[in-house]
């Protein structure tokens, strides 16, 4: 299951990079080079607000699953509280 996570991590990071490059060549630049007033603040939004948020969460939940954050180790006394009998 831990290598399962890991694969899925690079997953995720991949699908951050995916998403930060179609949020700034369809959604972000096209938007804010339109010269209409609407689609500058949606272009604004997307690239300054939304893309922030989704990129870094999807790239920091794959870097940690990566890393092997998510394993649980049942050997270490650390992690005993959360292993129930």
């Amino acid at each position: 299951m831990n290598r399962i996570k890991k694969i899925l991590g690079l997953v995720w990071i991949a699908l951050a990079l995916a998403v930060l490059y179609f949020g700034i060549t369809v959604l972000g630049w096209p938007k804010l080079n339109s010269g209409k007033q609407d689609d500058l603040v949606f272009g604004i939004i997307i690239i300054f607000i939304l893309l922030p948020i989704v990129v870094g969460g999807l790239f920091l939940f794959g870097l940690y699953a990566w890393q092997g954050e998510y394993e649980l180790i049942d050997d270490n006394p650390e992690h005993a509280h959360f292993i129930e009998d």
